[in-house]
């Protein structure tokens, strides 16, 4: 904590600068046919360089990606297609039937702008609040993003009940 404080203390004298929070909220958007995850930069500053890990494993719905006719999903599939930025999928080549996980380069997101991708998500529950092809916010409560930014520990997030996330992460320069 003292260092922190000496830090944001340091920033100001040296640079006269504000120190701006950078926050990241992912968003889970239930649709047909293809679902999506949005992530916005709530901040003021730009988010460069970094890789953002969905886990699903923990999810209230034992949530999978469904990206293929045959396998763990059930009838509609899609794949992982970016919808908007600059993503790349770096967990695999694609994002395999039944996969609870998957990892994504991010080029940049600038101040209050966002990136997004589609894929099919359903639930594996024996009964399920709107059936398994369709997915509800508090059938993804529970799922895990992660943040990981150059040489520093993981910043984490789980979705609530809403599909949402909110990573808090390390104040930047405005």
């Amino acid at each position: 904590m003292i260092k922190k404080v000496l830090f944001i203390i340091l920033h100001v004298l040296l640079f006269g600068g504000q120190l701006a929070y950078a926050d990241l909220e992912v968003t889970f958007v239930e649709s047909a046919p293809k679902d999506r995850f949005e992530i916005k930069n709530t901040s003021e500053c730009v988010l460069k360089d970094f890789v953002l890990n969905v886990d699903l494993s923990n999810s209230a719905g034992r949530l999978i990606f469904d990206t293929s006719a045959t396998g763990a999903g059930v009838e509609v599939f899609q794949p992982f297609e970016v919808v908007k930025g600059k993503l790349t999928l770096i967990s695999s080549t694609t994002v395999k039937d039944g996969d609870k996980t998957l990892s994504l380069s991010i080029e940049s997101i600038g101040p209050n702008k966002s990136a997004s991708f589609s894929i099919d998500v359903d639930d594996t529950l024996a009964q399920s609040e709107l059936g398994n092809i369709r997915v509800s916010g508090s059938e993804i409560s529970n799922g895990l993003v992660a943040v990981n930014l150059k040489n520093k520990k993981p910043y984490k997030a789980s979705f609530n009940k809403n599909g949402k996330a909110l990573i808090k992460l390390p104040p930047c320069s405005a």
